[in-house]
């Protein structure tokens, strides 16, 4: 189907160009000289530089490691993986796909990325909320903390709902204030991993004490009712939610000072953090926990806060669960950076509705209205924490697997369609590169079988995880768009044809 409305061979004079005003004109050479490289390279893809560009490799850097915030991630999922058994932009999706796929590839992950990171900020603000109101149990207060109640779903939803507008209020500052930001989101993610690092071990040690090297290394349960395989592999799950975010750099990228290698190292070197970061707390959170049966017995929406109420005392827990809430708030405000980014990018190709309104930058050179699209919708989203119980590990599914698929799509291009049509970047993968590919794709597929999955066996109406029938109205979306939008709206072949012939600098 793409074969007949794509020809596979197209001179740059026969095909449509681009008409939004935010795209350059492939024709008009401009005034170069005046442009620094960043802007040049822009101009070379086929776009204006719009947004403000001043940020440098410690606000790339902090855009992903905020994003990933990987000791909020594990913690909570942690209760899910350890019950079970005992871990790109939508424009190079498109170059992946060369020229014949390369639009369809483009519309799908262009709506797979755009709600996944939505999603993502959405569920992100009820994780904080499951930590302020988990305070109900650890002080006795008379009211239900059982999901399964609609009057506490009902406060949930509220919570949430206030932490979402204290989150996104921060993206509606000037953009210069965001290096403040990134610093203190970066700040107090490390403050969560040396208080955990340190201070719970310590708490741990003077009360139930630890849990022994063979718990931690070979004891095995079934909390979900799967088969014994299944049930091994969704431990899975805190690892698939935990790897996203990544690419929150590249999301950025055109507010980034030399872009092309500093976002390169954003990602790397944040995904590189948060692994190596990451381990020591999963092995350290298993040595620290009580046994299953008081974990699962603590009666609230988010065990830890049980869990550090038990080992560091009512004054330190409160402390500690501040940290988590404020780590949290922050990991939403920067991954609304990075989403809004994204949502704005999408628009000024034209791929969404409204599209020409939602690209609109602000005198300040920030995308407002994109702000706006994001916090509405995520508002939305937050909406379904009323009807299920479930809907919190639909949201957290929901948020991981178009991401996840977009990975595996990108890598399935890159390796099988469009392997050897990409100029080495400044800084890469080099021979490694096919490879690892090959790998990622495998990998992401993987975890995308893990984020579809129920977490509850039998499956029931209350236990079914929705993230398949979210995913599928998403990819449908996605192919209606690509299949109405005429070439001329957004990326024409010889766009394609620029990106794969460019060459840095």
């Amino acid at each position: 189907m793409a074969a007949t409305k794509q020809p596979s061979h197209t001179s740059e004079s026969d095909v449509a160009r681009p008409s939004n005003p935010l795209q350059s004109d492939f024709e008009d050479p401009g005034d170069d000289d005046s442009m620094d490289a960043d802007e040049r390279y822009l101009k070379s893809l086929g776009y204006k530089q719009s947004l403000h560009r001043q940020w440098k490799l410690f606000e790339s850097f902090s855009a992903s490691f905020a994003a990933l915030y990987f000791v909020g991630g594990i913690r909570t999922t942690f209760s899910i993986g350890v019950g079970a058994g005992g871990p790109a932009a939508y424009c190079w999706a498109a170059e992946s796909g060369g020229r014949r796929y390369g639009r369809l590839f483009g519309f799908i992950v262009a709506w797979w990325s755009t709600t996944a990171w939505t999603t993502f900020v959405a569920s992100n603000c009820q994780a904080a909320a499951n930590f302020l109101l988990s305070e109900i149990t650890v002080f006795n207060l008379s009211f239900p903390t059982d999901t399964t109640n609609v009057k506490f779903r009902a406060v949930q939803w509220i919570v949430s709902e206030a932490i979402l507008f204290i989150s996104l209020s921060m993206n509606y500052l000037d953009p210069k204030v965001y290096k403040t930001i990134f610093r203190l989101a970066t700040g107090i993610i490390m403050l969560d991993f040396f208080l955990n690092i340190i201070w719970l071990p310590i708490a741990v040690s003077k009360s139930y004490g630890f849990q022994s090297a063979e718990f931690v290394f070979t004891q095995t349960y079934n909390e979900t009712g799967a088969p014994p395989v299944w049930n091994w592999m969704l431990s899975y799950f805190v690892t698939a939610g935990v790897l996203v975010g990544f690419e929150a750099s590249g999301h950025v990228s055109e507010e980034t000072k030399n872009a092309s290698l500093t976002a390169a190292r954003g990602i790397f070197s944040s995904a590189f953090a948060s692994g190596i970061l990451g381990f020591p707390i999963v092995i350290l959170f298993l040595f620290c926990t009580p046994d299953l049966d008081t974990l699962y017995g603590l009666d609230a929406p988010q065990p830890f806060v049980g869990l550090y109420a038990m080992t560091l005392g009512r004054g330190g827990h409160v402390v500690m669960n501040i940290a988590c809430i404020l780590g949290l708030i922050f990991n939403t405000t920067v991954a609304g950076v990075a989403s809004s980014r994204l949502i704005w990018a999408v628009a000024r190709d034209g791929v969404l509705p409204f599209s020409g309104w939602i690209s609109a930058v602000s005198d300040k050179k920030e995308p407002r209205n994109a702000i706006i699209i994001m916090h509405a919708v995520a508002a939305l989203l937050l909406c379904t924490i009323l009807p299920s119980p479930v809907a919190f590990t639909s949201l957290v599914s929901a948020a991981g697997v178009p991401t996840i698929t977009a990975y595996a799509l990108i890598c399935f291009g890159r390796t099988f369609i469009t392997p050897n049509e990409f100029k080495h970047a400044r800084w890469s993968l080099g021979r490694f590169s096919r490879p690892l590919t090959f790998i990622a794709l495998i990998w992401n597929l993987y975890l995308a079988g893990v984020l579809f999955s129920p977490i509850e066996f039998p499956v029931t109406a209350d236990t079914f995880n929705y993230s398949p029938v979210i995913f599928g109205a998403i990819t449908i979306f996605g192919i209606v768009s690509w299949w109405i939008t005429p070439d001329e709206k957004w990326l024409p072949s010889a766009r394609l044809g620029k990106v794969h012939g460019t060459v840095e600098e």
